[in-house]
């Protein structure tokens, strides 16, 4: 009964806002590009378009690992987003920690990284070293965003202690480390979602898709299905974790959310089309020897309650 009425309920409307989100980070482009763009309902038609496909082995594959990768992926980032989820509409009596989000979001990448050396295929392991050495930069800055996070929190690694000390005073922000953390945070989601500039790990037009070249049908429907729950869940965790207004009334949180979300995705998509994709050790350079430092300079200006 609780699958049915909490959970279930939940799962979908997470798809559904991740479907959306993705939806809109491609109408945005093509609207950039003077193209008119995908109808509203394609994440839907793509996504079920690949589970009535054949999957197909690698030849020289190892087979359970290959299989298992985008499950366990698709599995990891759905509790995520549940989390998520339950954090925002009942923040006062759920509990979770940003380190358990945090490892529900390696998760997800270390499958990509596995499956890709489980096909045996040269692009696909090209790949994969790519996506190691991008969770070396991004998780990184990552952890020095909710590094500032939690000390203009008072010490709270709780997601709803986060949410509760914003409430409190004001979002993270609306002061000078807050704003740097929130930066940080979205070069992340950026690299996360594997967005141009951010997307040498499958780079089509160099290594044929690299990370995901051996995968079809069912199998790649999982990992899309994943990147797309995240499109929804990602966002939503930066505005948990920076922009959580105080609101006099209950109403107004379900409007500037909603809003806080369609400006993220704005971003995403500005940031995908002014920019070419970079290469690994440019991508390297920028996190860390530019945004590094940055976050160090949050921290401090935290530290001194900025």
């Amino acid at each position: 009964m609780l699958t049915y009425l909490i959970i279930f309920p939940e799962f979908v409307f997470a798809f559904i806002v991740g479907a959306m989100g993705w939806w809109l980070e491609r109408k945005l482009t093509a609207r950039f590009q003077y193209r008119v763009g995908p109808p509203w309902y394609q994440s839907f038609i793509d996504i079920a378009k690949l589970f009535t496909k054949e999957t197909l082995m690698p030849r020289n594959a190892s087979k359970w690992l290959f299989i298992l990768s985008p499950i366990i992926a698709f599995s990891s980032t759905t509790i995520f987003s549940l989390a998520i989820l339950q954090s925002y509409f009942m923040h006062n009596s759920f509990t979770i920690d940003v380190i358990v989000l945090l490892y529900l979001l390696i998760v997800p990448s270390l499958c990509i990284i596995i499956g890709s050396f489980a096909s045996n295929n040269p692009l696909a392991l090209v790949g994969a070293t790519r996506e190691i050495k991008l969770m070396l930069a991004y998780e990184f800055v990552f952890i020095v965003s909710l590094v500032i996070i939690i000390i203009k929190s008072g010490g709270s690694i709780k997601l709803n202690g986060i949410i509760a000390a914003q409430q409190a005073t004001h979002a993270h922000i609306a002061s000078l480390s807050g704003i740097i953390a929130s930066i940080l945070g979205l070069f992340y989601l950026q690299a996360k979602l594997g967005i141009v500039p951010f997307d040498a790990a499958e780079a089509e037009q160099e290594i044929m898709g690299g990370t995901m070249i051996e995968y079809s049908g069912s199998l790649l429907g999982f990992f899309r299905a994943t990147k797309l729950l995240l499109y929804g869940s990602l966002p939503l965790l930066l505005i948990l974790l920076f922009g959580q207004f105080p609101h006099s009334r209950a109403w107004q949180k379900f409007l500037t959310i909603p809003a806080e979300y369609i400006i993220i995705i704005l971003l995403v998509a500005v940031i995908k089309n002014i920019n070419p994709r970079l290469r690994i050790k440019e991508i390297l350079n920028f996190f860390w020897f530019f945004l590094f430092p940055v976050g160090i300079v949050g921290i401090i200006l935290a530290l001194r309650g900025m």
